[in-house]
Formats: structure tokens, sequence, C-alpha cells
């Protein structure tokens, strides 16, 4: 039914709910997953530090999201699902459009993703990438929540 499956990783509880979701999908389905890390915006002012200082961050968040990447690809494969991987920088986008954008790119036709299941003043503030996606996406999006996110 679905021949690729779209999911975003960003290493949180949440966004690996969505992954395991997506896996047991794709074996169901024989599908291929399409990996993706959006570089987000660091919550740091530039003029706060240095050019060199900031190359460093933006480069450690670069190995963390493709150390990510690598490791879910690895789960998928020991399940014998193709994957590919996708590492985006999306500081100068929200991570939903950066989500969406890929989501046609590659041609998915199915958007898997955990979501933290934010409510009233904390979703206000924060903001809901995964209601976004939702929102804006053209291809179905499948929300998985976290066992935690009842809690919260």
């Amino acid at each position: 039914m679905y021949a690729k499956i779209l999911v975003p990783i960003d290493g949180s509880a949440a966004s690996h709910r969505g992954f395991e979701e997506a896996v047991a999908l794709a074996r169901k389905m024989d599908s291929s997953l399409v990996l993706l890390h959006v570089l987000d915006a660091v919550p740091v002012p530039l003029e706060a530090v240095t050019s060199s200082v900031w190359e460093e961050m933006s480069e450690g968040l670069r190995k963390q999201g493709q150390s990510l990447l690598e490791r879910a690809r690895a789960t998928a494969i020991e399940h014998g699902i193709a994957a590919d991987t996708r590492l985006v920088d999306g500081r100068a986008e929200r991570v939903a459009d950066a989500i969406v954008a890929e989501a046609l790119a590659s041609r998915c036709e199915l958007v898997v993703m955990g979501t933290h299941g934010r409510r009233g003043f904390n979703r206000v503030m924060i903001g809901s990438d995964a209601e976004r996606v939702v929102r804006s996406c053209p291809v179905p999006v499948l929300l998985v929540r976290h066992p935690d996110a009842a809690k919260a």
C-alpha cells in the first residue's frame, strides 16, 4: 500500500517510538524507509559566540544527526528493510516545512512520526511540528504518541 515511508527522527523518545512503528509497518507492507534528520536552529544568539565556536557547534550537531541516521538505518536493515538517510539543514525554515518538503522530494507515500503530545500553553509556546505536518502535508501522516506523552 505504501511503498516508501518518510520517518523524521530527532533522537527523542517520541521520535524513536514513531520509528518503531514505521519499521513494523514497513515489514508488513514490504516498504522502504526514508529516514530524515533536520538540523534545527541552535538556541544561541549568533552574536554570543565566535564564528569558530559556531562552526564547532554546527559540525557537532551535523555529526550527531548523521549518527542518529546511521543507527536507525542499521536497525532497519537488521529487520530486512531498505532505508535511505537524509540530513537536511533546516535552520532557515521550520522543521515541519522541511519534513513536508522531503516527503515530496523523496516521493514518499506516508509520513510516520512520533509526537510529544504537548497541550495547552506548551503547545502554544513551543509549537507543534507534528500538527503543522498534518495540516500541510499532501500525503497521509501517521502520528504515534509515546506512552509517556499522556503524562505530560
